[in-house]
């Protein structure tokens, strides 16, 4: 018979899919380049039951047909290296998805190259535990290859209320773009609830435990997420060295693998302002820099006012505030992607199958949901009835915390970043009058006028 399913690949990542899947009842067969990943998945997890072969031929040799492979490697040349090995031992109808996390490029790239059996891209999200317990899963690709995967994605899958957290995401390379795009928003999200407990520490001066405690309150509520669930246990966690709590002893400089930065390139390619995630990035990119960090304290010495007085539900309302528009900015580049690139992504699914499994998984995802079920869908998630009521309502409370830290001197990059956003959405005539008079000063750009849209003109300014 041969085993139903195959995992290349027996890092953490590869040997928790192996795992799921031989728990759902597949029969599941492993390999490693490395043979130390083999022996110790069967040593640490013998009742698994995973058939770990010696070499590539044995593996794909031990595989019932048509053939079903999960690629769970190191994005870039690692994965290129796998595909030529595997590729002469394929044939038509086999299926291999790479579930790594690829750039979208070289997902199209690999589809380009013409092979016998079918190639899928596909994004995991969710880390060790939800790969284990059930990831959110975004594949994309050829249609009929997805259906042939279907059953056993939609097992491993991690369950939300409205069904398992996997979805078709799209033609080509729609998987890993989705994927990008997801961890472009975690980059918000992560900026967002930092600056947050930032403010309640640096500004209303709450200890570790008392911020922890504003943040298990508010995810009772309309902000419940996994996210905003493990700062509040980060910030309860005592350091086991000292005193204090573990938060303080970490050093402040972030870290990042890449797809935040290629988010924001992707979006600046297809036209669609995404500040909130751009700003996410930057501000890790400034956290690494931290001696020129520890050099502008110095030559710029912090005279910076007390943080004015600003109630807890102030904080609440701009962080949710933030988050509509973070997200608004991310489900745009989405739409705008799909139409450009021919994916066919439904934004209603994406938002379903992030509900659950995945790291930006929250209830606020239901909403987003709803909204592009409606008929018309809204042309940005912030024009949804629903979210442009909560962005009014919120408003004010939103400008005074932005407000306050700027005049204190607090840095919140993504919080003021997103008030931007608004407000150049919503003013209908801004700056960029001045910016096409200055291109057509020195560039011959030419500008059109309000009394004559569609109409190139020119003016001699000199």
């Amino acid at each position: 018979m041969g085993s139903e399913i195959g995992v290349i690949g027996l890092g953490v990542m590869g040997a928790n899919l192996a795992r799921n899947l031989a728990g759902r009842g597949f029969s599941v067969a492993g390999y490693d380049r490395s043979p130390e990943a083999g022996l110790r998945l069967e040593a640490d997890h013998p009742e698994a039951r995973i058939a770990v072969a010696e070499s590539m031929e044995a593996f794909v040799a031990s595989l019932a047909r048509p053939r079903r492979i999960l690629l769970m490697v190191n994005a870039g040349p690692a994965v290129d290296a796998v595909l030529a090995q595997v590729d002469p031992l394929l044939e038509a109808g086999d299926v291999l998805v790479d579930a790594g996390n690829s750039h979208f490029t070289d997902t199209d790239r690999r589809l380009r190259a013409g092979r016998a059996w079918s190639f899928l891209g596909m994004g995991v999200s969710g880390g060790e535990e939800g790969a284990l317990k059930g990831p959110a899963i975004m594949p994309g690709g050829d249609r009929a290859a997805f259906e042939t995967l279907r059953p056993y994605l939609e097992a491993m899958a991690a369950r939300g209320a409205a069904g398992p957290c996997v979805a078709y995401c799209g033609a080509g390379s729609a998987g890993h773009f989705v994927k990008m795009v997801h961890n472009g928003i975690e980059y918000g999200d992560m900026q967002l609830i930092a600056e947050t407990a930032f403010l309640l520490r640096r500004g209303l001066g709450l200890t570790a435990p008392g911020a922890a405690q504003v943040f298990e309150d508010w995810n009772r509520g309309e902000l419940d997420s996994y996210l905003v669930e493990i700062t509040a246990r980060i910030l309860r966690t005592p350091d086991p060295l000292s005193a204090g709590f573990l938060v303080d002893a970490i050093l402040d400089q972030a870290g990042q693998k890449g797809t935040g930065a290629w988010t924001v390139l992707a979006a600046a390619e297809a036209g669609v302002p995404i500040p909130t995630l751009a700003a996410a990035v930057e501000a890790r990119s400034l956290s690494a820099a931290r001696p020129r960090r520890l050099a502008a304290a110095e030559l710029f010495p912090s005279e910076s006012a007390a943080l004015a007085p600003l109630a807890l539900d102030d904080l609440r309302d701009a962080l949710y505030a933030s988050k509509i528009a973070s997200y608004a900015q991310g489900f745009d580049l989405l739409r705008a992607a799909s139409a450009q690139r021919g994916y066919g992504t439904e934004l209603s699914e994406m938002a379903r199958i992030w509900t659950a499994g995945c790291i930006i998984r929250a209830r606020f995802l239901e909403d987003v949901r709803e909204a592009f079920l409606k008929t018309p869908a809204p042309d940005l998630l912030a024009f949804a009835p629903r979210f442009a009521e909560e962005l009014r309502r919120r408003e004010p409370a939103w400008r005074r915390v932005v407000s306050a830290a700027v005049l204190a001197g607090l840095p919140v990059p993504g919080l003021s970043a997103s008030l931007a956003w608004f407000d150049t959405l919503r003013t209908p005539r801004g700056t960029a009058s001045v910016i096409q008079a200055q291109r057509d000063f020195f560039g011959a750009h030419t500008y059109e006028r309000f009394d004559r849209p569609g109409v190139a003109v020119h003016t001699a300014w000199t």
